[in-house]
């Protein structure tokens, strides 16, 4: 099953906060003062759950062993899988 472009977007989306979430992290583990970079880190770190809970809610679960919950029938099944896109 070919995604939508809106579920292309919403991962798009997903992808970018996460990618500057790393990069912060790396940033944060040479510079632990950093107020302003730990309050950006924080707020991307709440924005990146919401839109997971989001394209969870509208395609499907995105991460295995627990980490998502499935609807009822089993959606795991149902493609594409978040690393297919």
């Amino acid at each position: 099953m070919k995604p939508s472009q809106e579920q292309i977007n919403q991962m798009e989306q997903i992808q970018q906060v996460d990618f500057a979430l790393v990069e912060l992290t790396l940033y944060l583990d040479t510079h632990p003062q950093d107020y302003n970079a730990i309050q950006q880190f924080n707020q991307l770190a709440v924005q990146s759950k919401q839109l997971k809970g989001q394209y969870e809610q509208q395609f499907g679960p995105l991460k295995q062993f627990g980490g998502s919950f499935s609807s009822y029938p089993w959606n795991w099944i149902d493609s594409p899988w978040p690393w297919q896109m």
